[in-house]
């Protein structure tokens, strides 16, 4: 069937490495936040009960032809505010030359703009964060080790895009038919197309990949910090017994497709 008038046609994904489809039949709940009754979780349990794992250096392909060493960190972090730069800069001034790589550049400024939007800045081709293989320091993102050695979770540290991803958050206003209103906040995957139309260009995307689906846990338990941080303890709690739930069916109903069968 022809696309409809005035619609446009939606660009397929060109991965370099085997991926499932986009479109797929997924398993959500709904349910009121218990710290707030105007407040509606909406939930992918297909996606949080997945096997997903982040592979970073253990066989990620990355996002851009030819760097696989950089994961998803090439094209920098856009910053959600004037508070998560503010934090960022805070643990960035705890890096030192032996645990950042870019150190020297990062005193010239950790930040760039981007077509009016504020990010972080991108040195030798990906974000002044990331460290390179054979940085004595150890390669991946400095944010990120430095949480571990102060004793923090990395969603203090890093930009909240990059704790955040691959989960992915949406806000919608709704009016019911009895005219009253409701914050629908939905939480799932962070596919191809959470990235707009220039998602359908990433050399790869992990969370459907089935490379990166041997996860030893679902991912609403390996992210249970995020989650937690995203939601409240109340809602997360709920969450959990949504997941347990649906894991103790004899048949689930649909599961992801790149998934381990």
């Amino acid at each position: 069937m022809p696309p409809k008038q005035g619609s446009k046609k939606t660009r397929p994904a060109k991965p370099q490495v085997a991926e499932t489809t986009l479109d797929f039949a997924r398993d959500w709940v709904e349910f009121v936040d218990p710290d707030d009754p105007e407040q509606l979780y909406r939930c992918d349990l297909t996606w949080l009960t997945s096997r997903w794992t982040c592979i970073f250096g253990a066989g990620c392909h990355g996002i851009v032809p030819g760097r696989p060493d950089d994961g998803c960190c090439s094209h920098g972090a856009f910053y959600s505010g004037r508070d998560d730069e503010q934090r960022v800069r805070k643990f960035a001034a705890q890096l030192t030359p032996e645990t950042w790589q870019f150190y020297k550049n990062g005193q010239r400024g950790i930040t760039e703009l981007d077509d009016g939007k504020r990010r972080t800045r991108r040195v030798d081709g990906a974000c002044i964060f990331l460290n390179r293989p054979g940085f004595p320091g150890g390669m991946g993102c400095a944010l990120h080790s430095l949480a571990w050695r102060i004793d923090r979770h990395p969603l203090e540290t890093k930009p909240d895009v990059c704790w955040q991803l691959p989960i992915r958050r949406t806000f919608e206003w709704i009016e019911r038919p009895d005219e009253t209103k409701m914050l629908v906040i939905s939480i799932g995957e962070y596919d191809r197309r959470g990235w707009g139309s220039g998602g359908h260009d990433l050399t790869w995307w992990c969370t459907s990949s089935p490379e990166a689906h041997g996860g030893g846990e679902p991912v609403y338990v390996s992210y249970g910090p995020e989650l937690t941080e995203m939601m409240g303890a109340a809602a997360y709690a709920e969450l959990v017994t949504h997941c347990e739930r649906r894991l103790a069916a004899s048949l689930p109903v649909a599961p992801h497709p790149a998934d381990p069968k």
